[in-house]
């Protein structure tokens, strides 16, 4: 299977890099052209364009940050729907709108090629080590042929259904992640003005019922001042907005979402789009003036479980 990976940025980099390092020979195409001679260097390919790249693959892999950069790549001019035919896959791991996912994988059909919506979830850590997981909208067919890729790219795969159907749930995990950052920013920032220790205070929700998995890796960013977990406030801003498209269209009175839009919004207007996203929480230390910092955590999260393959998830029935 020839493989192609579009978008070689924080998640999409390391993506490409566990697909190489398994021994898949893929080819690389990215505005970057020192990301594009990195991955060369070890033996990429590379290609002009997408449709260049599509021509030459039977899978090509996009990992972009917005939806309507991934729509340029699938149906601008140069873009994927050029060189789409049958047997062709397009395989879209970015964070994406379900809509705009499927109205694009309706395009790639009536060219005779596949596409599967396929987000990722984990962290940045875990996907540079293979064990990050994996949703998979598309057919049961497509799903099977492409699950060989998954499942060396990911530690745990889940069939979601149809089309659009990874995304939609990509960005309600996506939310609830973004919930827990912030009642976790409120949660140290009360235990300082409480008068804690910020590292006991730690282990106490780690070791609680109170624990999470943004608990167990922005927290320690957060304490270590750092605030590094590869992921800015614009990426938070879309993935909120995305799921708060959702539950409109859904019909479902969402409170807390809005309240989250609002609080990034806010956070984007006082320290910029790119800022990083834990740093949300300097919106608490400036009206504290309280230093949420604590020694022995670490600057960045590293993944210390071993890489082993992946392997599909099975959703229990009844």
């Amino acid at each position: 299977m020839r493989v192609g990976f579009i978008g070689l940025g924080n998640v999409g980099g390391k993506l490409a890099g566990t697909l190489l390092r398994n021994k898949i020979a893929i080819s690389v195409v990215d505005l970057d052209a020192a990301k594009v001679a990195e991955f060369t260097a070890k033996g990429a390919g590379t290609a002009a364009t997408p449709a260049a790249l599509m021509a030459a693959c039977d899978v090509v892999i996009t990992c972009l940050p917005r939806p309507d950069i991934s729509a340029a790549v699938v149906e601008g001019p140069g873009g994927l729907l050029e060189a789409m035919g049958p047997g062709k896959i397009w395989l879209e791991m970015s964070t994406t709108d379900a809509t705009e996912i499927t109205r694009l994988g309706e395009k790639v059909a009536a060219a005779g090629g596949s596409a599967v919506d396929c987000p990722v979830s984990g962290g940045c850590h875990r996907a540079d080590t293979g064990n990050i997981s994996i949703f998979a909208g598309c057919d049961r067919a497509t799903f099977e042929t492409v699950l060989p890729l998954l499942t060396t790219m990911g530690r745990r795969v889940l069939h979601t259904g149809p089309i659009g159907s990874a995304s939609v749930l990509k960005v309600i995990t996506n939310y609830l992640a973004t919930a827990n950052l912030v009642s976790c920013t409120e949660a140290l920032t009360v235990a300082a003005g409480a008068g804690l220790d910020l590292g006991t205070a730690y282990e106490a929700i780690r070791i609680s019922s109170g624990t999470s998995f943004v608990h167990e890796t922005e927290s320690q960013v957060i304490l270590n001042g750092s605030r590094d977990i590869s992921f800015t406030m614009d990426l938070v801003a879309k993935d909120i907005g995305l799921f708060q498209q959702v539950a409109d269209r859904a019909g479902v009175p969402v409170e807390v979402n809005p309240l989250l839009i609002s609080i990034f919004q806010d956070g984007i207007k006082r320290y910029g789009a790119r800022e990083l996203s834990p740093n949300i929480i300097k919106r608490l230390e400036e009206a504290t003036g309280l230093d949420i910092r604590a020694p022995g955590f670490p600057p960045e999260m590293v993944d210390e479980e071993a890489e082993e393959k992946g392997a599909e998830v099975i959703v229990a029935r009844a």
